[in-house]
């Protein structure tokens, strides 16, 4: 017995197989899409091909990662487990609603599908920005049962983005309030404001709170608002027009730090 173990994770929509020890430690990962076989450790790899077996096809290469950064080095080290980079959008929602579906015949729709789907329509915006050298991380937990929807990390800066369903509805922002529709306004960026300053501090960098709305039909700004983007789904590429803060060793060094569940436990 070799020890090892295959384990498979997912990130916009591409498989990637990692041989880990039976401590979590990796010491190998196969992509499907490259048909490459990349080795940590020379030693190992009979044992490696031979646990990947089942899983490959065709032909494929063997060898030590191409050029890796110290930042590719460090993310290789992560358990699967504590690697929060294959999160989707809306993660923690879409284990809940596996978890307890709610009752099939409700009079009113389940507001965690609505969120769900506010989640998943600003999450999709936002991951494409990763070909202009940006990052998004999507559900990061945070102690107490809070989470941050979406971390992005780029030449721009980062940004902590709430996101709030608000499809077909007017929306006025009147710091802090925010009123959706005929409800009661609320003190929404506030808890921006709080998720972005709990990132920074785990981060040890300047992080900017976002308030992303999920298809509304009108947006309202009376004044001007305190260190606070309000942005709508479909403008969120303008934040990749911003550049000149971060360099590609800083981004990738913080996304490398962003993606351990380890970052988030204490703030």
């Amino acid at each position: 017995m070799s020890g090892l173990r295959v384990i498979p994770t997912w990130r916009h929509g591409q498989e990637r197989l990692y041989v880990c020890l039976t401590d979590g430690r990796n010491v190998a990962w196969y992509d499907r899409e490259t048909a490459r076989v990349n080795l940590l450790s020379e030693d190992r790899r009979e044992d490696v091909l031979d646990v990947l077996g089942p899983f490959l096809t065709g032909r494929v290469t063997v060898g030590p990662p191409p050029v890796p950064t110290p930042a590719e080095l460090a993310r290789l080290t992560l358990h699967p487990d504590d690697d929060l980079a294959p999160n989707r959008p809306g993660e923690a929602l879409l284990i809940a609603l596996d978890r307890e579906p709610g009752a099939p015949h409700r009079l009113r729709p389940d507001p965690r599908r609505r969120a769900l789907v506010a989640e998943q329509t600003v999450g999709a915006a936002l991951d494409a920005l990763e070909g202009a050298g940006w990052h998004t991380l999507h559900s990061l937990p945070l102690p107490g049962g809070d989470r941050i929807h979406h971390l992005v990390i780029g030449p721009g800066g980062l940004f902590c983005v709430h996101t709030l369903y608000a499809r077909k509805q007017r929306v006025v922002v009147s710091d802090p309030m925010v009123t959706l529709g005929r409800r009661e306004p609320y003190p929404l960026l506030r808890r921006v404001r709080a998720d972005a300053d709990r990132a920074s501090y785990a981060l040890t960098a300047e992080v900017h709170p976002v308030l992303a709305l999920s298809g509304p039909a009108d947006l309202s700004v009376p004044a001007p608002l305190r260190a606070v983007r309000v942005l709508q789904d479909t403008d969120l590429d303008t934040l990749s027009r911003q550049g000149g803060v971060l360099k590609p060793a800083d981004i990738e060094a913080l996304h490398a730090m962003a993606r351990d569940r380890g970052t988030w436990a204490r703030v």
